[in-house]
């Protein structure tokens, strides 16, 4: 399939942007159904809001529980299970570390 730049305007801030024939290729390879709909600004700001905290992550609902590697004290975004152990983020960081060899 050839694909073509497409001009698309920001439903953020309403400016044009490009969407490239190799960005679009790359949204086929990955499967991804939905072209953008902000531009790389916008997009940026968004990312930077959601890693500091706003709007999911604030309103996220936590639950208290106790490591199963160290026993310390935690909150999960999920609601624990008595058939799955839970771990404080410094532990999972280290079981993670081991699951993928490192």
């Amino acid at each position: 399939m050839a694909f073509q730049d497409k001009t698309i305007v920001c439903k953020e801030c309403g400016t044009e942007f490009v969407f490239t024939a190799g960005e679009q290729e790359f949204y086929a390879e990955k499967g991804f159904e939905n072209e953008p709909s902000r531009c790389k600004a916008c997009r940026d700001e968004r990312k930077r809001r959601m890693n500091e905290g706003g709007f999911r992550r604030q309103n996220r609902q936590m639950y208290d529980a106790v490591c199963a590697d160290c026993g310390a004290a935690t909150q999960v975004p999920f609601k624990p299970r008595d058939d799955r152990p839970v771990y404080c983020s410094d532990c999972y960081q280290n079981h993670r570390m081991a699951q993928s060899g490192y």
